[in-house]
């Protein structure tokens, strides 16, 4: 899995049964800085995109390859074990219904070869994942929610499991129930093109630079003016929505502000559109379980406790899963439900027509698994 941030690769080595799933290994595999470039590039409209796609597309899954089998290597465990490799790949467009596409131009895209990975490793792929439930007149996203049911429910509790990527979502349990996922709006990703911008830092390190600032409530309250918090039911949205060049048409509307306080507002920002779907739901949530990123962002973490004082917010390693690897895990209990012809959508989280099998399955070499 690599995210909006393109921080890195995330591999998880996983056993999984039907009733049973056990995360063995883990790597973090770094994306080369020339790499992240060309991702960020190719990420917006501009010449030559078809020869720029056509070979990043290549190189990632070359890269998808090397860190499958560095973790191999580190789990010490043969690749004729592995049954498949369940790729998410690098999305760099995604234009959902709900971004005012129709059914007939909405799509999604994500690359790294899954051809060149299951060439270069011996593997059988599973990849491409999002543009069925596309077809089927769905977001494409969020997946996750029906992974969070089956791990992280709990009969007779209400939670939500919320993912702080690049862009954040949340997954509504009432036990076992799924009864929604949504991405509720920008995660990280402001944050952190901010920060690398002033400071020329990946991220902000535990929310440091944030807390340092003071909110600026005219920011705040044209930040959520933003259309996307109109949108009612299934709803996705990216980077497209969410990106500097719209922060600088915000910040233009406003007398100049202290950088750390555009961050300390970003960081509340997030923290406010998370809580706002948690308020709005039909659900009475009563706990909250981080996942990804964001789950390290102190800061962060305290604002959304400020916003849902009612509620109790926990890291998703209280369930069994450590926040970093959720995502994933949830592409290999993916590539498994493929490869048991099972669907991987949810018609109400994802506005698709029906329940659908997700993603193509690329065979690896003789000598592997099948």
């Amino acid at each position: 899995m690599s995210g909006t941030s393109v921080d890195a690769i995330d591999c998880a080595l996983v056993s999984a049964g039907d009733e049973s799933l056990e995360l063995l290994h883990t790597l973090e595999h770094p994306v080369p800085n020339d790499l992240r470039g060309l991702i960020a590039d190719i990420s917006h409209s501009g010449e030559a995109e078809i020869e720029r796609m056509g070979l990043l597309d290549r190189q990632l899954g070359h890269l998808f390859a090397e860190a499958t089998l560095t973790l191999l290597k580190a789990a010490g465990t043969a690749s004729t074990s592995i049954r498949a490799i369940g790729s998410h790949g690098q999305t760099i467009r995604h234009r959902p219904p709900s971004g005012g596409h129709t059914t007939r131009t909405s799509f999604t895209l994500q690359i790294a070869d899954p051809n060149t990975i299951a060439e270069q490793t011996g593997i059988t792929t599973v990849a491409d994942f999002r543009r069925r439930d596309i077809a089927a007149g769905g977001e494409g996203a969020p997946l996750a929610p029906a992974f969070h049911a089956s791990v992280f429910g709990k009969q007779g509790v209400a939670r939500a499991i919320v993912n702080i990527g690049g862009i954040a979502n949340i997954s509504l349990l009432n036990g076992q129930r799924l009864l929604g996922g949504f991405d509720s709006g920008p995660g990280n990703t402001l944050m952190d093109h901010w920060i690398a911008r002033h400071l020329h830092k990946e991220y902000d390190q535990g929310g440091l630079w944030a807390a340092t600032g003071t909110i600026n409530s005219q920011l705040l309250k044209k930040l959520m003016e933003h259309p996307f918090f109109r949108l009612s039911g299934p709803r996705s949205t990216g980077k497209e929505a969410f990106n500097l060049a719209y922060l600088d048409g915000v910040l233009a509307t406003l007398p100049a502000l202290a950088p750390e306080d555009v961050q300390s507002t970003l960081a509340e920002f997030t923290a406010l559109s998370i809580a706002r779907t948690v308020k709005i739901s039909n659900l009475a949530v009563s706990e909250l379980y981080i996942c990804g990123g964001g789950a390290h962002n102190d800061h962060l973490l305290q604002r959304l406790a400020a916003a849902l004082p009612d509620q109790s917010i926990n890291s998703t390693g209280e369930l069994g899963i450590d926040p970093d690897w959720v995502e994933a895990v949830t592409f290999a209990w993916l590539a498994r439900r493929t490869l048991e012809g099972l669907a991987g959508n949810v018609p109400i989280v994802t506005g698709a027509v029906g329940e659908r099998i997700l993603g193509g399955i690329y065979p690896g070499s003789a000598g592997s698994r099948t």
